[in-house]
């Protein structure tokens, strides 16, 4: 890849851990200019590839993550939206509404009430999922909880479309990979949509192990927070 905010392709060589550091730094650097263009090719995705029924899953920010939420102003997606909710050791997905009331899950980031009901992957026409990076085969590196990892370890939630949302910047040429690792079908960056050359049909070896909810993820964002130039705020470790 080209451009000032390329990271070194030699990523395999670094920990996640380092890595995990080094792209979140990247991101806050980059989503204040290019947040915006990310969202209005998220739109334009969902406008051209959105045909038939389903929900779009799409997720509540953590700080420093692209916000996605105005897209529930588009009509064309009224009534069609799902928010995950973190619960079980488990990801499910929820039906969600703007005006809904939200509760803290497992995590304490805003979801869908358990009595919105929880739904099946069938129900889904397309999840976005936040990132640190991707690389070119559909590996994505997040906050190591595994929770979409866990997720699309069945097979009937792997045939749903899963696509990272980041900056271009953070895409990478190869990611270092653990068993468990289940590649996305693609990314949206400011660029539009992008795709691994052969998607892989097989499943991970083993599941991820279980994690806490104290990791290294970032503080979600809350209702009435700025659309872009929020500042992180970290989870503190127990």
């Amino acid at each position: 890849m080209d451009g000032p905010h390329t990271p070194p392709d030699n990523a395999g060589a670094a920990t996640k851990q380092a890595l995990r550091r080094r792209l979140r730094a990247l991101r806050e650097q980059l989503l204040p200019d290019l947040e915006p263009a990310i969202r209005a090719q998220v739109q334009r995705v969902l406008e051209r590839h959105l045909d038939g029924p389903g929900r779009v899953g799409l997720y509540w920010p953590l700080a420093g993550e692209i916000d996605l939420r105005p897209l529930a102003d588009q009509p064309a997606l009224a009534g069609r939206l799902a928010l995950p909710a973190i619960a079980g050791e488990r990801l499910h997905y929820r039906p969600w509404q703007p005006a809904q009331a939200l509760q803290g899950d497992a995590c304490d980031i805003p979801a869908p009430p358990p009595a919105a009901g929880e739904l099946a992957a069938g129900d889904l026409a397309v999840l976005l999922v936040p990132a640190l990076a991707i690389d070119r085969r559909g590996l994505r590196l997040g906050y190591g909880g595994g929770w979409y990892d866990r997720l699309r370890s069945g097979s009937e939630w792997r045939r749903v479309p899963a696509l990272a949302v980041l900056p271009s910047g953070c895409l990478l040429e190869r990611l270092p990979a653990d068993p468990w690792d289940v590649p996305l079908d693609g990314w949206i960056s400011e660029l539009g949509l992008g795709e691994p050359p052969s998607p892989s049909q097989s499943g991970p070896a083993q599941s991820p192990p279980s994690q806490s909810c104290s990791q290294t993820g970032p503080d979600p964002l809350g209702p009435g927070a700025p659309l872009r130039g929020s500042r992180p705020v970290h989870r503190r470790s127990p």
